[in-house]
């Protein structure tokens, strides 16, 4: 296999680096080089003359103990900086499948100047310190170096349990003996030796007693969920590798399908008991979710839909096709939840017909489609819950999707970010052959240091968080008595502010509710396609369309004549 493009084309270090695409640890090292060689410069030189002691024979001259003194820290700089050179090194391109816990990223992609850290610089730094990949500069991320492709690009806070990735990496698979060079002459004058002429090739691996035997993309590969994962966050896993993708993979444009899960409780925030309740007209219960409807709307996303209005335009990608195909959609109930909090049984508190199941419950609302556009989902959900507290119509759905009535899309809330999950990507006729962790050697999935014990450590860790705040809620749902008709006790009026749920912890406080078809409406996408197009000197969206696809095709022969 060519190793050479396992090398990057990586710039950055010294005068006029682009640090905006430095990683974080990079920039905190690059800062203390220049702090140290700030301080060097700045302090005065000292020379201290001393007086020459006598030595005997066998004591080292000064000149040679500073040489050997030197010799030494050369030897261990030297040491230290030494790089692994990729050329003797086999290469292979493989899929990773990931899962990561979202809520403390900044989002899957690199973003150079965000606050927070992202899942792929996470990625770049354990792929570079493991020498997976070999870039110029590691600091630098730019992962044009080892033919990368990902799924899908997860925004801040969202997490996923079936990322896919695309990427060349270091082989364990020997390279080719090269023989070498001999002229004509001395070929025809020289008997060939047969056993001379048997050299190994990369599809070959010796075994324990020097016998020569096929090379196993398992057992004889890196494993490399197993290296990244002692070096990845906790809440960073890879799950499966697959050592043998098709020659075309592309982790976005071969993937089929696409699918999502946004989990929520019922009762979606906390109920007041009833005297403190203003009237409702919807007959329910400020909290709860009617269920049945957000499924009636759910249903209302499936096939194929123009959702120019159930998503966030981004000018700067001149999307002009908003038409997805969504092959199912639907809220589902999570089993085996052990969540209940007893006072929530309490008629005062129940939403009507709840009888006596325990509560909170735990749904997810559940989405496949081979793509989305940007926050489609959070679109969708926000709407199923303004259905589900019955502010609206199942019929708000079909109604947005009817961009002939509607070209405009109405200023309306999208949903929180915490509970969305990209929950797995499919590939066509099983394109990606997966080995999950433990498959090839079963203490990786559930001996000590494995997946399992990762994992595990990361549930309890949020588990004990959930029960102590369960159990400081049902302490306090006990304390005192529940408020009642009397003892000076009014319910609030009916014009009180709506708290509108939107995915959160809580529910927001709106004010009197308007409904999502009276809100104002914005710009229609081509509306906003031509306005961003002459903000960057274009005529117009169809000019800078125009000029891009110009710029690609002159990309795409530049790259054919190189």
């Amino acid at each position: 296999m060519d190793s050479s493009n396992l090398s990057g084309k990586c710039n950055g270090q010294g005068q006029g680096a682009n640090y905006e695409s430095w990683t974080k640890t990079g920039l905190i090292q690059r800062l203390r080089e220049l702090e140290s060689e700030l301080r060097s410069s700045s302090e005065p030189a000292k020379v201290e003359v001393k007086a020459p002691e006598p030595r005997t024979s066998e004591e080292p001259t000064a000149k040679t103990a500073a040489k050997s003194a030197s010799g030494k820290a050369a030897k261990a700089k030297a040491k230290g900086k030494r790089k692994m050179d990729p050329s003797r090194y086999a290469s292979r391109h493989i899929a990773l499948k990931l899962a990561y816990l979202g809520k403390n990223y900044g989002g899957f992609e690199f973003q150079a100047m965000g606050n927070l850290s992202t899942i792929e610089e996470e990625l770049w730094n354990a792929l570079t310190k493991a020498c997976l990949i070999f870039p110029d500069d590691e600091k630098v991320v730019q992962f044009d170096c080892c033919e990368y492709s990902k799924c899908g690009r997860t925004d801040r806070g969202v997490s996923a349990f079936g990322q896919v990735i695309g990427l060349r990496v270091r082989s364990n698979r020997p390279l080719p003996t090269k023989r070498p060079r001999r002229d004509e002459a001395e070929v025809s004058s020289v008997s060939p030796d047969p056993a001379a002429e048997r050299l190994p090739n990369g599809d070959e691996a010796e075994s324990e007693d020097g016998e020569r035997r096929p090379f196993d993309d398992v057992k004889d590969e890196l494993c490399y969920p197993r290296i990244l994962n002692r070096l990845l966050p906790n809440d960073i896993r890879v799950l499966a590798w697959c050592p043998s993708p098709p020659a075309d993979f592309s982790a976005r444009f071969s993937c089929r399908e696409r699918q999502y899960r946004y989990f929520f409780t019922q009762p979606a925030f906390s109920p007041v008991p009833c005297p403190l309740e203003p009237p409702s007209a919807s007959g329910l219960k400020s909290g709860w979710l009617d269920i049945e409807a957000m499924r009636d709307a759910a249903k209302r996303f499936e096939g194929e839909h123009d959702f120019r209005n159930v998503c966030k335009v981004d000018p700067a990608k001149q999307i002009i096709n908003f038409k997805r195909h969504i092959f199912e959609s639907d809220i589902v109930e999570v089993e085996d939840v052990s969540t209940a909090l007893p006072y929530l049984q309490q008629a005062s508190f129940g939403a009507p017909a709840v009888g006596d199941e325990p509560h909170p419950k735990v749904y997810y609302f559940h989405v496949r489609g081979s793509a989305f556009l940007w926050h489609q989902i959070r679109h969708m959900v926000a709407l199923l819950f303004l259905v589900g507290q019955r502010l609206e119509s199942p019929e708000i759905v079909s109604r947005l999707l009817d961009v002939a009535e509607n070209p405009r899309k109405p200023s309306y809330v999208m949903a929180n970010e915490v509970p969305l999950v990209l929950w797995d990507c499919l590939f066509p006729d099983d394109a990606l052959p997966w080995v999950y962790v433990g498959e090839e050697h079963w203490p990786n999935r559930f001996g000590q240091f494995g997946l399992m014990d990762d994992l595990w450590e990361v549930w309890r860790g949020r588990k004990m968080d959930e029960l102590l705040a369960g159990q400081l809620l049902r302490l306090v749902s006990r304390q005192g008595s529940l408020p009642g008709s009397g003892g000076g006790q009014h319910r609030p009026k009916a014009n009180a502010a709506t708290r509108v749920y939107e995915g959160a912890n809580g529910g927001r406080l709106a004010g009197r509710y308007v409904p999502v078809m009276n809100k104002e409406l914005q710009q229609s996408p081509e509306d906003q396609n031509d306005k961003y197009a002459k903000r960057k000197g274009y005529a117009d969206a169809d000019d800078m369309r125009a000029q891009r696809a110009l710029d690609r095709l002159k990309g795409e022969q530049g790259e054919l004549v190189g």
